[in-house]
């Protein structure tokens, strides 16, 4: 039998309005996080909260003590959940994530956050290789603008194009109002 847990991956404050790396569409993206949190927190299972900290300048967000590095009103965590704090874009490198997802039973990962073309793609396809089943929620994630050759390719773009990617082998890809109907 399949037992499921959220993850909730890096919606903290550097990536919202006047924080130091904003994201396009990371309020709303937060508050489709924060339907899929209710709903997991109803059901009881099991609930991951993820937080990036830079390690030594290597971005120029999430650095530790300050307000950006914090998790978004929108989605924090309540006393007893889950925190995984990390340092690189895949959320299993260097926590103890799996650990606590094996702990808990869990085969399946239901993936929210921030960004879909870093951490969000960087975390799914490690999950996949660990043997879980994968599900992103496409409008619980944000992306941001990329550059390559100098051309700009809209964040829109960016996120469609990682989301799609992960549908070939890594993930379902749906939205929140899909996986909540089902």
């Amino acid at each position: 039998m399949s037992k499921k847990a959220l993850l909730v991956i890096d919606i903290q404050n550097d990536y919202f309005e006047n924080g130091a790396w904003e994201l396009v569409g990371s309020l709303e993206a937060s508050l489709k996080a924060r339907k899929m949190i209710d709903h997991f927190r109803s059901h009881n299972l099991p609930i991951a909260h993820i937080q990036h900290f830079a390690v030594q300048g290597n971005i120029p967000f999430f650095h530790e003590g300050t307000n950006g590095a914090e998790i978004h009103e929108n989605v924090k965590p309540l006393e007893g959940e889950k925190l995984i704090k990390k340092n690189y874009p895949n959320s299993f490198r260097e926590t103890d994530l799996l650990a606590y997802l094996k702990a808990e039973g869990v085969t399946e990962v239901v993936i929210t956050g921030m960004m879909s073309h870093m951490c969000v793609d960087a975390t799914t396809r490690a999950a996949k290789d660990f043997g879980f089943e994968c599900t992103v929620i496409s409008d619980a994630c944000a992306s941001r603008d990329q550059v390559l050759d100098g051309k700009t390719v809209p964040a829109l773009e960016v996120h469609t194009a990682f989301l799609a990617a992960l549908t070939f082998f890594y993930a379902n890809v749906v939205t929140s109002e899909e996986y909540l109907s089902a």
